[in-house]
């Protein structure tokens, strides 16, 4: 069993990323934790103090993102387990969003993760070992209605995550996209969400049932936190994790439901979508 000591997670302050460096706290690991406000992280964690390194992090910056790393192995001296958790919900119809609304969604949610994943990776290519984990969404693998520009972020995880397993597997390192379903944390609450700032009549029907719906969903979210940061350290340990984890029964459910209608699509398709082949 693999013995992964040192962490680095991000988005750290609030949401899964908090459970899961206090979790990693008790357990004794030693834990380098991100958030774009350090103070938040130090009133949070009062203990601990030898095996954590709370940093400020801007994610966009990929100069501030290197900084980190480099802090984080001359205080542990290595990393073994990246977790990319920080991102946010950017909600609304398509139409509806600014292009620097849809790029800042891309830079933190994507190139954000991109930053740390190119940081970290010298050093676990050294060591040849190492695990990162992504966080995406099921969101990310199913597509809802006014979370276009979210999922796209998501599916974008999904994808890279894919690619970066292939790419790490001669160096021993493993790579796995996390989907989570809804979590009892804070991400639904007023200011863990956006909306456009440019909303349009059209949709305002639908927005405010969307945001009715989180706003009974908050609070009442099926998944533990705390046995989502039981996972992580569980498969941290694995020789041979999976490359997708679908988290929780309700993302479960939703990937089953997506998969048998995918099928059936494809299925009942088949004949037009393999009429273009060339016929020697």
């Amino acid at each position: 069993m693999i013995q992964n000591n040192v962490w680095f997670v991000t988005g750290a302050s609030k949401g899964l990323g908090l459970t899961l460096i206090k979790k990693l706290l008790t357990e004794g690991f030693s834990v380098a934790a991100t958030s774009r406000n350090q103070d938040q992280l130090n009133a949070i964690i009062t203990e601990h103090n030898e095996n954590f390194l709370p940093l400020q992090v801007d994610l966009v910056d990929e100069g501030s993102v290197r900084n980190a790393i480099n802090k984080t192995i001359e205080r542990f001296g290595t990393i073994d387990v990246v977790v990319n958790n920080a991102g946010f919900g950017q909600f609304g119809a398509l139409e509806e969003l600014t292009d620097k609304e849809a790029r800042m969604s891309f830079d933190v949610n994507v190139f954000g993760t991109l930053n740390v994943i190119r940081a970290a990776l010298p050093n676990l290519r050294q060591q040849r070992s190492g695990h990162i984990f992504n966080l995406s969404s099921i969101g990310g693998f199913v597509g809802f209605d006014g979370a276009g520009i979210y999922g796209a972020t998501k599916f974008a995880i999904n994808g890279l995550t894919e690619s970066l397993a292939t790419d790490l597997a001669p160096f021993g390192i493993k790579a796995t996209c996390v989907l989570p379903g809804f979590f009892r944390t804070n991400f639904l609450s007023e200011d863990s969400v956006r909306y456009p700032s440019e909303p349009i009549d059209a949709y305002k029907e639908a927005t405010e049932n969307m945001k009715d719906f989180y706003a009974e969903k908050n609070g009442k979210q099926l998944g533990d936190p705390n046995k989502a940061t039981e996972v992580f350290i569980e498969l941290s340990r694995l020789e041979n994790p999976p490359v997708h984890l679908f988290l929780g029964s309700d993302a479960h459910e939703l990937f089953q439901n997506k998969v048998e209608q995918l099928t059936k699509e494809v299925s009942d398709w088949v004949e037009l979508s393999t009429y273009t082949d060339i016929k020697e």
